[in-house]
Order: C-alpha cells, then structure tokens, then sequence
C-alpha cells in the first residue's frame, strides 16, 4: 500500500502541481492552482485514513499523517471537474488540498481539496506502466531507443519508442492528471505546443503519456516531457511540517 500512496501523490505532483490540474478522463474542467487565490498555498495530500466531519486524514507519500480541515468555503472537486462535498469523499479515497499550513499541528486548512475514489485509484494501480507512464527520466538508451522512467510508485520502468511515437514539449499549466485507467496523460496537446524528438529530452525530466504494452515493453504513442524543475508541486511545506510535527 505505502507504494501507492506514493503512486497517488507522485501523480498529483507531477500532473497537478505544474499549474493548472485537470481532474477528467476527457474534457473536464480545471482549476489554476496556481495562480489567482490559490497561489503561494501551502499543498498537501495523499490515501485518507480517516474521516471526522470536515476534518480528514491522510497519510502523505512520505508516510506522515496530516489533517486536512474543510469548512463550508472549502471547494471539492472530483473527476470530470465535479462539485463535490466532503461527504462524498470516503476512507481508501485519495486526495490532495491547497490552503494554509498550520505546520506544528501537522494540519492544513483546505481553500481547495481535489479528490479521486478507492475505485479510481485501483484502476491506477492497474495501468500504470500498462496504459500509461509517468514519471521522471533516469536513463536514455538512444542506440536502442529505450529509456529508464522511475515512476511515482517508485518503480524503475524501461519503456520503448517505435515509430508511433510522438514527443511534444509540454507547456507550463497543460499538465493532465492520470488518476483514472484509460486517462488521456498522454492527451493531445494544442497545436501550439513544441513538437521534440528523443534526443531533446534530458536525464531529470518529467514525462506522462499514454500507449500500451507491445512484446511486454510499454511503448507510448505519445510522450509529453517537461524541463526538470517545471513539474515540482508547493508540497514542501506540507512535508516539512508533518516531519516537523514528529520531531
């Protein structure tokens, strides 16, 4: 389970915490989460444990155990860009929620919280590395086209490219949550993002993009990449203060 929950955050930091996170399977709506009044928040998230009212519980991808307090302004949203209720978000759920960061309690007062059911959250489980790949780049095999991707779960992944394969550059806010089996991660872009090929991308980058499995190797029909550094959520906060919560 602890790889999971480290599936699951790792997911939402890379797709979401670039700027804008789309929760959908195609064509939701989306929220900026970094920008306007969601910006500069502190960010935390991860599988919930326990739920008490407004207030949750989840246990992070670092193993800390964090509160997450809502209240009648909070916003929920679920897949599709759904307005939800706290109510509606069950133990086994995975979440993850932008506010301020009361660090010594270990406890973050949600402006916004985001969420995806236990049922979502297995079909990631399922299709990671079968339907789709994310994850940071550790190696490049230009001779056999290959490359190494330690995915979120912390899985270290050769994937394949034939000539399917299409590279893009993502762009700042484009980045597209994969929480579902089937999730477009590897969704077209506009026409206005940067077509790339493999020799542009670099050891440390941020990959996502769908495809499937061929002679046991996943092999995208796409591949969407990210400058290291571009994908890096405001989690440190959160983290920092769970750790110093425990100390």
């Amino acid at each position: 389970m602890e790889r999971w929950r480290r599936a699951f955050f790792g997911v939402v930091l890379l797709a979401g915490a670039v700027g804008k996170v789309v929760l959908a399977q195609d064509g939701g709506s989306s929220v900026d989460v970094g920008a306007g009044a969601f910006a500069g928040m502190a960010r935390t998230g991860g599988e919930v444990t326990e739920v008490a009212g407004p207030v949750l519980t989840v246990k992070t991808a670092e193993g800390s155990i964090m509160h997450i307090v809502t209240t009648d302004n909070t916003r929920v949203v679920k897949a599709k860009g759904v307005t939800a209720k706290v109510s509606d978000v069950k133990v086994g759920d995975g979440v993850m929620a932008a506010g301020i960061l009361d660090a010594p309690k270990r406890t973050l007062h949600a402006a916004i919280l985001f969420a995806t059911d236990a049922a979502q959250l297995k079909a990631m489980k399922e299709n990671l590395g079968k339907t789709y790949i994310m994850g940071r780049v550790k190696a490049i095999n230009m001779d056999d086209a290959q490359m190494t991707v330690e995915r979120p779960d912390g899985v270290a992944q050769t994937i394949g490219f034939d000539e399917t394969t299409s590279f893009r550059r993502g762009r700042r806010g484009e980045a597209r949550s994969a929480v579902a089996a089937g999730a477009p991660v590897g969704a077209t872009l506009p026409a206005t993002a940067e077509s790339i090929t493999l020799a542009d991308i670099k050891v440390g980058d941020a990959v996502r993009g769908k495809g499937s499995l061929k002679g046991g190797v996943f092999v995208p029909t796409e591949l969407v990449v990210m400058a290291a550094g571009e994908g890096r959520a405001r989690h440190m906060g959160a983290r920092d203060g769970a750790q110093a919560g425990t100390s």
